[in-house]
């Protein structure tokens, strides 16, 4: 699939690499990487990242702002995303041929090619496995590149934490933290939080509530999200602060939004993505994501975490 991939690449003048809304670390990572790994590769080539920009990632790449008919006759790659509801940008059915490249569970398969690898710590992980396997066919790896998949590697494993680090992982971080740029720097601006979200995440930790079961779970309203003067992306980048309690299994955070409320679901060993999938969502066995639409379906949210919780055994 990689050659295919990589053929087809050879074949387009015109490249546009998307990601999901809402991007994490490895939304921005994964499609940064690829775009600035192809540029270095084929300078020949146009060659787009598009999508709505996050402020909170902004330190990472600036997005490409192009017109409709740029698409014409274009390859179009979406990365780091399981569906296409999630596709940021919904231009992307306008290209010539869609490439899906992918680490989440293929419920939704899409694409005239799709190399879905579940096993991949981040879609990062694959973008650099990519070039490894393509670089004795042209492919050129530089810092900015490099940069880019190494955040995202970070930011998907919870820098190197969780279960999906794999021997890969490790030694593909090792080789990328070769290149010229700073990890300080760039730890520095993945991981610092203003004072008011700080303030916000010790709300937080105050308020969590844990059940016997081992479910944790924090409400935070739009008058809550107010108050800290925070948005809902960045009360979003506080969901792993429940991940050192002790005899938590599973916690979901409940991020109101507009007309809909978003449900982060994170876990320490029982598979959520099956709570995921029954509200909307999907996702990673222990990281998923959901919505609901009214506070009055957060009991059964939880409720439904409360089983898988109950039935784990290690």
């Amino acid at each position: 699939m990689i050659e295919k991939i990589l053929t087809a690449i050879e074949q387009y003048n015109t490249i546009i690499v998307h990601r999901h809304v809402r991007p994490d670390p490895d939304a921005y990572g994964s499609q940064g990487g690829l775009t600035a790994l192809l540029k270095e590769s084929f300078p020949e080539k146009k060659i787009y990242a598009v999508g709505q920009e996050e402020p909170t990632l902004n330190f990472l790449r600036s997005l490409d702002v192009i017109e409709d008919e740029v698409y014409k006759g274009a390859l179009v790659i979406v990365c780091d995303t399981a569906n296409q509801e999630r596709i940021d940008d919904r231009r992307y059915t306008l290209g010539d041929k869609l490439i899906k490249i992918d680490h989440h569970p293929n419920t939704e398969p899409y694409g005239d090619l799709l190399w879905v690898d579940t096993n991949a710590s981040s879609c990062s992980e694959m973008i650099y496995d990519f070039y490894l396997k393509g670089k004795d066919k042209g492919l050129k790896m530089n810092d900015e590149a490099a940069r880019l998949l190494f955040a995202g590697i970070v930011g998907d494993t919870g820098r190197f934490l969780f279960p999906s680090s794999t021997e890969k992982t490790f030694t593909y971080a090792g080789e990328l933290i070769h290149y010229n740029f700073s990890r300080t720097e760039l730890f520095d601006k993945m991981y610092e939080l203003d004072p008011n979200i700080i303030k916000l995440q010790g709300y937080i930790l105050q308020n969590f509530e844990l059940q016997p079961n081992g479910v944790a779970s924090v409400m935070i309203t739009k008058d809550l999200l107010n108050e800290y003067h925070a948005r809902p992306a960045e009360a979003s980048l506080l969901v792993g602060t429940l991940g050192d309690v002790k005899g938590i299994k599973a916690w979901v955070f409940f991020i109101e939004e507009d007309k809909q409320i978003r449900v982060r679901l994170r876990s320490k060993g029982p598979v959520i993505n099956v709570v995921a999938r029954k509200f909307n969502g999907g996702g990673h066995p222990l990281a998923s994501g959901a919505t609901i639409y009214s506070w009055d379906e957060v009991d059964e949210v939880v409720n439904e975490l409360g089983k898988v919780c109950e039935a784990y055994t290690k």
